[in-house]
């Protein structure tokens, strides 16, 4: 069920939301958290289809606020979405036009589930100091993308800056399948071997730098970054006088291949994750990830951002 309201206040449309709950049985219990997206109009329907996705592990309202145009008359449209076009939740959509077109903690406080943590989304955007941001002083946690935009490494800095024990980004998320088996690796090898680690992949993706953050700050070693065309990570080889260690995944296969010396080849399933897997990760986690604010802590700074050719490793 779609409800639209035209030049509407965040008092009518409660007041419309109470309606449906009478009339029609829509209610709110069983939801454990409310989801906050900031985003624009073009992405929109986008972020709602991820959100509704992620609402069938995860049952919750989600408020989307699009901003729309700051020079508009000011104005608020809104859409109810309920039912079978809300997956597993409720969707309040919020359009803001002229001073609406700016986050607003009182556009969304009326919304809100009681009672429940709260998550706030970007987007599009990072705020300079989440935390402090009108909508991150009233959230659990707060979800950024550093690989949305052209200059993914000054995104990079600008999230390290303005960190608070609560933030997260979605190019960390997505490394959550590499991390897992690159770790499962140093299960019966010794780390202490390892020489130095070189990445292959996108190096204009934030999860690239990210990975190389990680791993610097996890061996205490060189991380080289070797740029191959298209999108995505390729492969991690450790450099040991044992024997190099080298887990690749070619471009657009969702399996990859373990080399270890003296073993068989291992191949493991490590697909590409979408922003749908992403958030579901992310809203099974109410405390802060300590693991990630480490990285940007203190990997990234001592991470050679400096980057070489396959051939020049």
């Amino acid at each position: 069920m779609l409800v639209d309201l035209q030049n509407t206040t965040t008092a009518t449309l409660v007041k419309e939301m109470d309606r449906l709950r009478e009339v029609g049985g829509v209610v709110a219990l069983g939801r454990v958290l409310t989801l906050i997206v900031s985003t624009d109009a073009d992405r929109a329907e986008s972020v709602i289809q991820a959100a509704n996705a992620a609402s069938r592990e995860h049952p919750c309202r989600v408020i989307v606020y699009a901003a729309g145009d700051p020079n508009a008359v000011t104005t608020l449209d809104a859409q109810i979405r309920v039912g079978g076009d809300a997956g597993a939740s409720d969707v309040v959509v919020l359009y803001g036009h002229g001073a609406n077109a700016t986050e607003s903690e009182s556009l969304v406080s009326a919304l809100l589930l009681p009672d429940a943590p709260i998550v706030v989304w970007w987007t599009h955007q990072i705020p300079e100091e989440p935390a402090a941001s009108p909508l991150g002083r009233i959230a659990h946690r707060r979800i950024m993308d550093t690989s949305v935009g052209h200059d993914v490494v000054g995104s990079l800095r600008k999230l390290r800056k303005g960190y608070s024990a609560g933030d997260t980004d979605l190019a960390w998320t997505r490394l959550t399948g590499w991390r897992i088996q690159l770790a499962a690796i140093f299960d019966d090898v010794d780390a202490s071997t390892v020489r130095s680690v070189t990445v292959e992949g996108a190096v204009d993706s934030a999860s690239t730098i990210l990975l190389a953050a990680w791993l610097t700050y996890r061996f205490q070693v060189p991380v080289t970054m070797a740029r191959t065309p298209g999108q995505g990570i390729r492969s991690v080889r450790f450099v040991r006088a044992e024997g190099d260690i080298v887990l690749a995944r070619p471009a657009g296969q969702a399996v990859a291949s373990l080399y270890q010396q003296n073993r068989p080849v291992q191949r493991i399933s490590l697909p590409r994750r979408s922003a749908q897997d992403c958030l579901t990760e992310e809203l099974r986690r109410m405390g802060p990830d300590d693991i990630f604010g480490e990285v940007l802590q203190c990997g990234l700074p001592r991470t050679d951002l400096k980057v070489v050719a396959p051939s020049e490793r």
